[in-house]
């Protein structure tokens, strides 16, 4: 056992892998830990990601960890020190976590059955719209100016997830060449699916 974070995860889990990315930026060690039937004793809720700190205390939901990692580890900070600017970085984060990716989550995709591909590609696009707007008017290098900040943690899951769905990317010029910058840096590199433990 080391006194590392313990991140509960899932490989594929948008929410999980923002937390991975920040983790990774920040150069903080953690143990990544794939999620089992046993999960909902410690989150009665089921969902990835978790995170437990060597002290037993124990933080859910992607943006509570998120801000919370960035309070309590400093260095390289995710967020701007300027209110405003913050609050813009808050809003980019919010447009992908609550408008767009909760709709093209899994539990809704399993429920809406045989039109998931045509419903998870609608819903994309339309938040694809409002982002390539926002990005186009704030963005730079990155979401946010030439800074990597929490939105870009935001950003790479949800493009991974348009192109699994299909979205025509050719129309989000911005997106895409934000996109392609950050997943060539390497804490993004250490953080995609496909080199986790519990890849498949």
């Amino acid at each position: 056992m080391t006194d590392n974070l313990k991140l509960y995860t899932y490989w594929r889990s948008s929410c999980s892998w923002r937390v991975r990315i920040a983790l990774n930026y920040k150069d903080i060690p953690f143990d990544p830990i794939p999620k089992t039937p046993e999960y909902k004793e410690k989150n009665p809720n089921g969902v990835v990601p978790s995170l437990l700190f060597p002290d037993g205390k124990l933080v859910i939901q992607s943006s509570a960890i998120l801000e919370l990692v960035d309070e309590l580890y400093p260095q390289k900070p995710l967020l701007p020190k300027d209110p405003f600017k913050r609050a813009t970085v808050r809003s980019i984060c919010a447009l992908i976590g609550s408008d767009i990716q909760p709709i093209q989550n899994l539990r809704v995709l399993n429920y809406v059955g045989e039109t998931k591909q045509e419903w998870a590609a609608h819903f994309i696009d339309l938040g694809f719209q409002a982002l390539e707007a926002m990005l186009i008017k704030h963005g730079g290098k990155y979401c946010f100016g030439d800074e990597i900040t929490l939105a870009d943690a935001y950003l790479v899951p949800q493009v991974y997830n348009a192109k699994r769905w299909g979205v025509d990317m050719s129309k989000y010029p911005v997106i895409t060449a934000i996109n392609d910058r950050l997943v060539e840096l390497e804490p993004f590199k250490k953080s995609d699916p496909s080199v986790q433990v519990d890849a498949q």
